[in-house]
């Protein structure tokens, strides 16, 4: 599980750009509150706050909560968007989920390479080629992983991780299910691919050792059959 943060969120009383930018300028990021079986309230949460939780990278597909005014009771929330300016990266607006215990939601969670020094490819001089460094799920809003594990041990070149082999937490299920796809492959490093190129060509290319006209004459010879078949 990954950490959860906290907010405390006010409700904003001026809504619109120019109540946003009040707010900007107070030090707060606006925001929406929506879903469940309550509307939509415009809330305002602290900037530092927000920062720090988005610096961190758990802004995004991770459960938080917020102290409402007016609640006794922490609010579950899952951040759908978060709008950032372009130059200083710092979080502009945000879009908050309301969320309980029976809620899923489709998230991207992030992979984890273990073991690559026990991979005899990869021991070998192959390269670990990450097909998806991320992987979208359908995971309980209050229990979303943090993270998935992809184990190298006893990979070879051209053996392939596929999402069969990872092994996901109670209630998560990938969002892709028509096909077992590739999370990484061991792929064989350049000097090992050249050699089998170079191995390759000269097995297509004809033999040196054979004259060109002897190389000829079956065909020289099937135009011969073909003339001679036209006079009978």
């Amino acid at each position: 599980m990954a950490e959860t943060d906290v907010f405390y969120c006010e409700v904003r009383e001026r809504t619109g750009t120019g109540g946003a930018r009040a707010s900007r300028r107070e030090g707060w990021v606006p925001g929406v509150l929506y879903g469940g079986d309550k509307g939509p309230v415009a809330i305002r949460l602290k900037q530092k706050e927000v920062f720090t939780a988005f610096s961190a990278g758990r802004m995004r597909s991770h459960l938080a909560k917020i102290d409402v005014p007016g609640q006794d009771y922490l609010q579950p929330v899952i951040a759908r968007q978060v709008q950032v300016d372009p130059v200083s990266d710092i979080p502009v607006h945000v879009d908050l989920m309301r969320v309980d215990e029976n809620t899923r939601i489709d998230v991207a969670i992030h992979v984890r390479f273990l073991n690559e020094d026990l991979s005899p490819g990869i021991k070998r001089g192959g390269v670990l080629n990450i097909v998806r460094h991320d992987v979208e799920v359908y995971a309980p809003a209050t229990a979303i992983p943090e993270f998935l594990e992809a184990n190298c041990d006893g990979l070879d070149i051209g053996d392939a991780i596929k999402i069969s082999s990872i092994k996901l937490p109670a209630g998560v299920t990938p969002v892709i299910t028509d096909r077992d796809f590739t999370i990484a492959t061991i792929a064989a490093p350049s000097a090992l691919r050249s050699e089998e190129d170079e191995k390759a060509a000269e097995a297509a290319a004809p033999s040196a050792d054979v004259p060109a006209t002897a190389q000829k004459a079956p065909d020289a010879a099937a135009k011969a059959d073909d003339k001679g078949g036209k006079k009978a």
